[in-house]
């Protein structure tokens, strides 16, 4: 499966505090429930792991306390029904509620929360735009441990590990489907992974105010587009 392609050139990027202002000026001013995204953005991020990946074939997900974590757990469910098997790691608790219903909902699709030495593909979910380094150290030994297991890797928004005021311990992702709009942060690091972006439904005019031409985007053509 190939999606549409963008260049990078093209496109303009966003801090990731600009890109938080955007994110929470969309869900204040249009009403957009975060579960309605978390949804869009996993539904999203199974479309790519299945591009990579047949059904049948084992997939690890780690999953954070947030809402990044949220979309992981909504990818593990749909590729869980689509035939694949799927095993998800927490390596920290969440306080959430929507985690809670969202792990819950995964569950009962028969998803398990077990890990083994073997994965044909591994999500990273771990962290989102918000992340903060340090990381705690659970989450770190969780990357240490993904990154040594031979396997595709895709990250949801951003790899886990990577921020603007510098990098620690970081999933090292083949491919990245970034959230609704391109980060600076990734197209500085494009030359280590593909670069996807995911359309989550925020209204053409949140993009205009952030001086990005949604048409461009091309996500008329499909919810995802690579950035070359």
């Amino acid at each position: 499966m190939s999606f549409p392609k963008i260049e990078s050139s093209k496109v303009r990027t966003l801090s990731l505090d600009a890109f938080r202002e955007m994110d929470y000026y969309a869900v204040n001013n249009y009403h957009l429930p975060v579960e309605l995204m978390m949804e869009s953005a996993g539904l999203q991020l199974a479309r790519l792991s299945a591009s990579v990946v047949e059904p049948g074939a084992s997939v690890l997900v780690g999953v954070g306390p947030g809402n990044n974590g949220g979309g992981g757990l909504v990818a593990a469910r749909r590729l869980e029904a689509w035939g694949y098997r799927v095993h998800i790691q927490m390596p920290l608790p969440t306080t959430q509620q929507l985690i809670r219903d969202q792990l819950s909902r995964t569950i009962s699709y028969g998803v398990e929360k077990v890990m083994e030495s073997k994965y044909d593909l591994i999500l990273d979910c771990l962290f989102g735009f918000s992340q903060r380094l340090p990381l705690p150290e659970d989450v770190s030994e969780m990357i240490r441990l993904m990154n040594s297991i031979k396997a595709a890797k895709i990250s949801l928004d951003i790899p886990t590990g990577i921020c603007e005021n510098g990098d620690s311990v970081r999933f090292r992702a083949d491919k990245v489907l970034t959230v609704a709009a391109p980060k600076t942060i990734l197209l500085n690091h494009i030359s280590e992974y593909e670069l996807y972006i995911a359309d989550v439904g925020i209204p053409t005019e949140v993009y205009l105010r952030n001086k990005i031409d949604h048409a461009s985007l091309g996500f008329y053509r499909d919810q995802i587009v690579q950035v070359v």
